[in-house]
């Protein structure tokens, strides 16, 4: 609509109140600008104090005369649109209504796009009949037939409207669009608010209530289910504590991997898990009922503890189901699994029973880190990242030798003395030379190792400091000790020597002699060990080998459940061994036995859930064979998996596997599954359970629950006959990582239920987890898959990387060193936390260090350009819609067609990133695809929108902005797809808006397909010349920046210098207009000859070629700096070169190109920038013929902040009055006038001169400049005056 000026109407009538009000829920916003009447539905002018109306007429009703007579108001409907223009207090005079708000006080309705429909003829009546102040209703009709004109024109003559009220009639021949009556109507695009204003936080939580509302995870579930099977297996934590970011972590890298399948073709079943059994548990119950002894549980009966541990398994169930739902994750917690229950416990003790029926188990005795805090041992895994540094005792002492003629002592050297009074051998290594020496200063004989000399006291005092005897070293040592005699080790084994103590006496016939093993090393102590068996898994294996002790269950471990010596430890009895340490040096001391004692710093184990030293103990425990059986045949299951970095299962997974041993799979415990063995008394009648059923018949008792209290009182009658008793079940339970590697069967109750859907679909597909399960679950799942099935449990794993605090260390919620996950995912969002963790080092099994300042820059950089890239489409759909064509319909993807090529290259561009996406997924390396998807997006909102903003104005003409529009769009639903697996809320929020235009489409985006690649429209051509393009334009802005010339400041000519034919044409045709608009330079010039403003030099990159060439690199050096012109242009174009017999790569040698200045002109006149492919060069000198365009450009500028200070939206309309304040207004109006066509292209309208504002014109904002490229004006934003045709 043309603005003019109205002449005045009479004035209407007054307008009678309506009956019966309905209540109309309004929203406020503060108001600023109070001279504004004028508002848009839902969106004003920023800061207007609007009520909002909805978009349906029976609701449009109410209130609508005080509504009307305060706004001005355009209000867009399904598929009309009204406008109406009222006074701001009921009847007034014409000249009152001018002078206050620049238009008159006519009543307008125009509607448009008005079809013709039962529906809207209806609404129209509600409508009429209750605006009585209408003068005038314009009506564009779509109609296509005579008929059909006839028909309409009738029906709209009959509409109830004031005698005053004139009735204007417009046909189109515009066809409507189609619409899908049978799915849904298609409707424009609601509008959206600013970056500023947009809250991703509160956005997600309405997402959240969509998905709930459609119930989307179960939809997409039965959706798929015809689709092949994608099996994930979702590793069990447990619920005795709140999830971390590490749990989000992992939990993301699941969800964009199953919802990345789910969108390729398949049907993803995700269900969450839960460990229930084990120490965390029985830890809390031990803590709040005090317990320290195994005696203490017991007296309050397993069927209390263990009914106590069930109870808290749900204890944090609810806020795990909470954060793991907030942070965007779909996976079942209704149908979850608990190793608890009854069906997954069944499939354990069917796991078991296969294990025992191929004899892989077996009953020993094994020396395991056992925590006494706990009373349980804990498996290799659990102990080894639990270490801190302590001071222990150590102590230096003799065991006479039986039999020598000087009265030889060996001496051995312990920093745990509490194993002293259960020493059975000695240990000394076959290949090294040991020396028989006696003191100088008291005449003792010793015997060590020769490296070891230095360990002895250099001086009298036997029982002197430690540190003060080690001080004088080997020189020291030579000179206190006299040598004797020198043997080998080997010679050693057998001699017979004096015990400490008497406690083992019985066993003197086997122990208390020298053996032999390549475990005893030099670097400390005095070459020779004292073995305890029952302490040391070393000391246990080289006894058992040397007959010192028997296999089987008659060794003595003289250390109780609980750390204390037992009554055989006559002295020390029911004293804790670590307490005993100090006592027992004494008693050594006492009996003369004691060379050197002291402290010792070292690192040492600790529980790290009771926060207590570990001690090694014997166990009789229930075993797995892995060593000898298993361990090959793990090695090659290995080779067939795909892993995630890949470094993790070829150095860390493999070297754990290949010293892997036998696992201890049996806990001395209480609440966990029951190993699911009966033992007669003799121990000669062994039956293993492998189900319920099995049990129930032999039993004769009906089974409801296998925890130990249900099932330690059943008895097994002994199958020889009733003189040979029952049988009675083993007191121990499974390990649970033996549960957790039996998830893949035991979750689906295999082999009791899902038979064949199980035996189709294994291995696994996929399971993700954090590095330190490479020796936990991916280590359990391995073994149990491959003693089962002889094959992997799993096809493809992701390891991510450990998250830490911000200062490195681990989180800790004690210290408080980060923030709660759920306090930054209501700040910044899911989404941003989650491109946050995955855009990050920890992917790729790398420590990341938590910034919640990282998760904000995800916002900032890519989020808001998104965002801000998706709301330029939507506000220029809406200005094609406000403009009368009607709701913005994109070309479809398959038909859109474009000569632009920007449309040509972001096209490409989304192919490629499809491709990439694919690929990149195809191969689970999520780190790769983060980065591409992001650069991707960068690319979109910096290069696409930024310089397509004049097309998708419309100031390129309404053909070509349809298509700028429809190609932007198409790239945002697609690129919104691709992302979907990463941000599925922000994507969401997009796609529920951009289906509006898009007919036919899913309800959400996650019901969408993933998109296919489409290789016709990928040109790589135009994809690196508009990347080179980019490479130019940064060029050139460095040297503009280096010079301080701001872009404003108009340049004459930039040449640009690269070989490639292609690339030069591309940038003078298609591209140039690109170039020289963004850089502001009138003329662009190309040249191939790349010595012509540059000289080349060839550096070697010392950091690639330093190592490979040793010695030889610096003569390779001076040969390549030496390299003349010719010889690097042949280097380039070869790809290589030989040099001293070595051949360089293109990667090995650097060419910098050295910019050659044109003869006569100085660095302030030209200059260039270069990046070693692209040279550019810029003409920097003043051209007085660019200064108006330079000029045109500052005043659009002030015209542009102008409007965004007063609050104004890009489709709002307002006319721009410029008043020169110079004596001499030729200049500016000689600008106005050159430059017109730039300006008005660039802002939309004309300038216009203050001489045409009308005298009530409303002025929304006006800002004088002064000195602006030496001029002065004013500019001032007026509301539009009206005029009816």
């Amino acid at each position: 609509m043309r603005v003019g000026v109205v002449d005045a109407l009479p004035p209407p009538p007054i307008i009678p109140p309506i009956v019966e009000p309905v209540q109309v829920k309004t929203e406020v916003v503060e108001k600023k600008n109070p001279r504004v009447p004028m508002a848009r539905l839902g969106f004003g002018l920023k800061g207007q104090k609007i009520p909002l109306l909805t978009n349906h007429f029976k609701v449009n009703v109410a209130n609508l005369h005080e509504y009307f007579h305060q706004y001005s108001v355009r209000v867009h409907t399904t598929h009309t649109t009204v406008m109406f223009i009222s006074s701001n207090d009921g009847p007034m005079q014409a000249d009152n209504a001018e002078r206050e708000y620049g238009f008159s006080p006519v009543k307008v309705l125009k509607i448009t796009e008005y079809g013709g429909e039962v529906g809207e003829l209806e609404q129209m009546k509600l409508f009429l009949e209750k605006l009585t102040c209408l003068e005038l209703v314009k009506i564009s009709v779509h109609a296509i037939t005579d008929k059909e004109k006839a028909r309409i024109t009738s029906d709209l003559l009959m509409l109830p409207r004031s005698s005053m009220c004139k009735l204007h009639i417009k046909f189109c021949e515009k066809a409507r669009p189609k619409l899908n009556t049978e799915r849904r109507l298609l409707t424009a695009m609601e509008e959206v608010v600013e970056g500023k204003e947009f809250s991703f936080p509160r956005e997600e939580e309405k997402v959240l209530s969509f998905w709930t509302q459609i119930d989307a995870f179960k939809t997409q579930l039965r959706r798929t289910e015809h689709l092949p099977e994608y099996i994930f297996y979702d590793g069990p934590p447990f619920a005795t504590g709140l999830p971390h970011y590490g749990h989000i972590l992992a939990g993301t890298i699941k969800d964009i991997v199953t919802r990345y399948q789910t969108m390729t073709g398949h049907h993803v079943t995700r269900r969450f898990g839960w460990d229930c059994h084990g120490l965390p548990i029985e830890n809390l119950i031990d803590k709040k009922f005090g317990i320290k002894l195994k005696s203490q549980v017991l007296e309050m009966g397993i069927d209390n503890y263990n009914e106590e541990c069930r109870s808290v398994v749900d204890l944090y169930v609810e806020e795990w189901e909470k954060v793991i739902t907030r942070s965007g994750r779909w996976i079942d917690f209704k149908k979850d699994y608990k190793t608890m229950d009854l069906s997954f416990m069944e499939s354990v003790w069917w796991v078991f029973a296969q294990l025992f029926d191929k004899n892989l188990i077996y009953k020993g005795f094994k020396v395991m880190p056992y925590s006494t805090g706990l009373k349980t041992p804990l498996s290799s895994s659990e102990a080894k990242g639990t270490y801190k540094k302590v001071s222990d005792p150590e102590a230096m002492v003799t065991f006479p030798v039986i039999g020598d003629q000087d009265n030889a002592a060996f001496v051995a050297w312990t920093t745990t003395p509490w194993t002293l009074p259960c020493n059975l051998a000695l240990c000394v290594n076959p290949e090294f030379v040991y020396l028989k020496v006696r003191n100088k200063h008291n005449g003792r004989v010793y015997v060590v190792a020769e490296p070891r000399l230095s360990a002895l006291p250099s001086f009298a005092n036997a029982a002197a400091d430690t540190k003060k005897a080690n001080k004088g070293g080997d020189s020291a040592a030579a000179d206190s000790y006299e040598i004797l005699e020198k043997f080998d080790g080997a010679s050693l084994v057998g001699k017979k020597y004096e015990p400490l103590f008497d406690y083992f006496s019985d066993f003197s016939s086997e122990a208390f002699r020298v053996v032999a093993d390549d475990y005893v090393t030099d670097d400390s102590g005095t070459g020779i060990v004292h073995c305890a068996p029952a302490f040391g898994e070393d000391d246990y294996r080289v006894c058992l080998e040397n007959k010192i002790i028997e296999q089987g269950e008659g060794l003595v471990v003289a250390v109780d459940g609980d750390g204390l010596f037992t009554e055989r430890i006559t002295h020390f009895f029911g004293r804790y061994v670590k307490d005993a340490d100090k006592d027992i040096i004494e008693a050594v001391k006492a009996k003369g036995r004691l060379v050197k004692t002291g402290s010792f710093t070292h690192e040492y184990p600790f529980c790290p859930r009771s926060d207590t030293p570990l001690l090694n103990r014997a166990l009789p425990s229930w075993f797995m064979r892995v060593d000898e059986q298993l361990k090959e045949q793990l090695l090659e299951n290995t080779k067939e998996t795909h892993w995630v970095p890949s470094h993790v299962k070829d150095k860390r997974f493999h070297n754990w596997l290949e010293n892997a041993r036998d696992w201890c799979i049996s806990r001395s415990r209480f609440w966990g599954t029951p190993l699911p063995i009966w033992i007669s008394d003799d121990g000669e009648e062994v039956v293993v359970m492998d189900s319920v059923d099995k049990l129930e018949k032999l039993s004769g008792v009906k089974v409801f629950d296998l925890h130990r209290h249900h099932i330690d009182q059943i008895t097994i009658p002994s199958s020889r006959g009733p003189e040979f008793g029952v049988l009675r079940r083993v007191e121990d339970v499974f390990d649970c990582w033996f549960e957790s590697g039996s998830m893949p069967y035991a979750y689906i109750h295999y082999p009791f239920e899902n038979k064949e859907l199980f035996e189709k679909n294994f291995p696994g597909d996929f399971v993700a987890e954090g590095l330190d399960q490479t020796r936990g679950w991916f280590y359990t799942l391995m073994v149990l898959s491959t003693a089962l099935f002889g094959k992997p449990a799993f096809r493809n794993l992701i390891c991510n990387g450990l998250v830490l605090a911000e200062d490195g260390k681990k989180m800790s919620k004690s210290e408080k060193n980060y923030p709660p996950p759920t306090e930054v995912i209501d700040e910044y969002g899911a989404d941003a936390v989650r491109l946050y963790l995955i855009n990050s080092p920890v992917v790729r099994a790398e420590p990341l260090r938590f910034r919640k300042e990282g998760v904000l820059s995800v916002v900032k950089d890519v989020f808001l350009p998104w965002y801000n890239a998706y709301r330029f489409l939507v506000q220029n759909a809406k200005r094609l819609e406000i403009e009368g064509s009607g709701p913005f319909v994109p070309t479809d993807l398959a038909t859109l067609r474009s000569s632009n090529v920007l449309d040509q290259w972001i096209h490409s561009a989304t192919q490629s990133l499809v491709c990439f996406v694919r690929q990149e997924m195809d191969a689970y390396r999520l780190y790769t695809v983060v980065p591409y998807l992001l650069k991707f997006l960068d690319n979109l909102t910096n290069i696409y929108v930024r310089f397509n903003r004049k097309r998708l104005k419309g100031r390129t003409g309404e053909d070509d902005c349809h298509i700028a529009l429809s190609t932007l769009y198409n790239v945002l639903l697609t690129s919104c797809k691709v992302m979907t697996p990463f941000t599925p809320f922000f994507t969401e929020t997009l796609y529920q808006n951009l289906r509006k235009a898009c007919e036919g489409s899913e309800e959400s985006i996650h019901y969408c397909s993933f998109p296919e690649a489409d290789g016709t429209r990928v040109e790589k051509r135009i994809e690196q010349s508009v990347t080179r393009m980019m490479t130019v334009i940064d060029l050139a802005r460095n040297i503009r920046e280096r010079h301080k010339l701001p872009l404003k400041t108009p340049l004459k000519e930039i040449t640009v210098v690269h070989p490639d034919a292609d690339f030069l044409d591309d940038i003078t045709g298609k591209l140039r207009e690109y170039v020289l608009e963004e850089l502001n330079v009138r003329s662009l010039v190309t040249c191939n000859d790349t010595l012509k403003y540059a000289s080349l030099k060839a550096e070697p990159d010392f950091s690639v070629l330093g190592k490979r060439l040793g010695k030889s690199m610096r003569l390779i050096a001076k040969e390549v700096k030496e390299m003349s012109q010719q010889d690097i242009l042949s280097f380039e174009e070869a790809g290589k070169v030989t040099i001293a017999g070595h051949t360089l790569v293109l990667t090995d040698i650097k060419i910098v190109r050295v910019f050659k200045r044109p003869d006569g002109l100085k660095d302030t006149e030209i200059d260039a920038n270069g990046d070693g492919d692209v040279l550019v060069l810029l003409d920097l000198r003043p051209d007085d013929s660019l200064y108006e365009a330079g000029v045109a450009r500052e005043i659009v500028n002030r015209v542009q902040k102008l409007r965004k200070k007063s609050g104004l939206e890009p489709t709002d309309v307002v006319e721009v009055y410029i008043e020169s304040l110079d004596k001499d207004e030729s200049v500016l109006q000689q600008v106005l006038s050159s430059q017109e066509q730039y300006i008005k292209d660039t802002i939309g309208s004309s300038l216009l001169p203050p001489t045409l504002m009308p005298s009530h014109a409303v002025i929304l904002s006006d800002e004088s400049f002064q000195n602006v490229s030496k001029l002065s004006f004013k500019i001032s934003l007026a509301r539009p005056a009206l005029k009816f045709n």
